[in-house]
């Protein structure tokens, strides 16, 4: 019969709590890797504008410029407000908008 001769290595506990622990690295580090690639993450410099749920009535937007950030939640109202038709927008064949800006004189004779 052969025996095998038992390394002092082979149970010693310590080496496996350093896998365990090189193991809970690699996450950490996957995990922050994905943190900076957040567009809303506060690090980040960059002005971000994020639309969540898009055209249904939970829709919320959040404008990131800088270190301030702002959410501003759809309240299902009727935005309201004053000012003048500055133009046309035409939708072409090929789902392009053109903007046709108005003449400033025809402008002014129509808020008069």
């Amino acid at each position: 019969m052969s025996r095998r001769i038992l390394d002092a290595d082979d149970d010693d506990p310590i080496l496996s709590m350093v896998n365990i622990i090189d193991i809970f690295l690699v996450i950490i580090v996957i995990l922050f890797i994905i943190i900076m690639n957040n567009p809303v993450n506060p690090l980040n410099s960059d002005d971000v504008t994020i639309v969540k749920n898009a055209g249904q009535e939970n829709m919320e937007i959040i404008i990131k410029k800088g270190k301030k950030m702002e959410r501003y939640k759809s309240s299902q109202q009727m935005g309201e407000g004053s000012g003048i038709k500055a133009g046309i927008t035409y939708r072409m064949d090929d789902g392009n908008l053109i903007y046709v800006p108005e003449d400033e004189s025809k402008a002014a004779n129509n808020t008069n």
